[in-house]
């Protein structure tokens, strides 16, 4: 379900939004407006049932990329929006851009890149982090499996910092490869509200690498797999 057109995002605006169950989309990259999302079924990733293809255990354990956080946000936001092959169009323009940045200033919007051995950027993510809850908004690659590899540091991430829900907006082929599902908007708005009660810690520091340095691909693994 969309709402009306908008001409203009802020930070706070922002937030009521996500804290309220909708989002922003643009029509095109040089669309001077914005509009409001409410889907009627919500696509959510269970962090406790997250899928990690063998495929993709397999190119964690061998450490092709090196994970941060915060460390190219701008960087990230920018490749999102770019048409690549298979999308010629992009939902973000530039009053979504500065509004994440402006989001990302005040510490609620955060990527998570994946870096190559020789320090180039392969691939990132970014969201919107809120109590208990962090909403995907688009990631992007650029080396293979790049992104799929952060979305698994990110599951990580949250996981280690007791969040309780990752929204994914829609559900899409992809993302329910990873165990992604889609559930009506009472029930996304009841585990909303539940997620904002709470306080999750996107900065925890688990391999005593610094708070905005990712954990290894092993251990990425190691958490995915384990068993309770």
């Amino acid at each position: 379900m969309s709402r009306p057109l908008v001409q203009r995002l802020d930070p706070e605006m922002l937030l009521r939004a996500y804290a309220s169950g909708i989002f922003p989309m643009a029509e095109r990259a040089d669309s001077s407006e914005v509009f409001w999302v409410e889907p009627k079924r919500r696509g959510v990733l269970p962090l406790d049932g997250f899928h990690l293809p063998r495929s993709l255990a397999k190119t964690l354990r061998q450490q092709r990329f090196r994970f941060t956080v915060d460390a190219a946000f701008e960087t990230v936001l920018a490749a999102c929006a770019q048409a690549v092959p298979g999308r010629s169009e992009t939902w973000i323009n530039p009053l979504i851009s500065e509004a994440y940045l402006a989001l990302h200033q005040r510490g609620q919007a955060h990527s998570v890149e994946a870096w190559t051995a020789a320090g180039e950027l392969a691939g990132g993510l970014y969201g919107v982090r809120l109590g208990a809850a962090f909403f995907g908004e688009s990631m992007f690659t650029r080396v293979r499996d790049a992104s799929k590899c952060c979305l698994a540091a990110l599951v990580v991430r949250l996981r280690l910092g007791g969040f309780t829900l990752l929204d994914t907006q829609f559900l899409t082929d992809h993302l329910a490869g990873f165990g992604a599902v889609e559930i009506p908007a009472r029930d996304y708005r009841a585990r909303l509200v539940a997620a904002l009660a709470g306080s999750g810690d996107f900065f925890v520091d688990d391999e005593g690498l610094g708070p905005n340095a990712g954990p290894s691909g092993k251990r990425i693994v190691q958490v995915l797999t384990q068993t309770s």
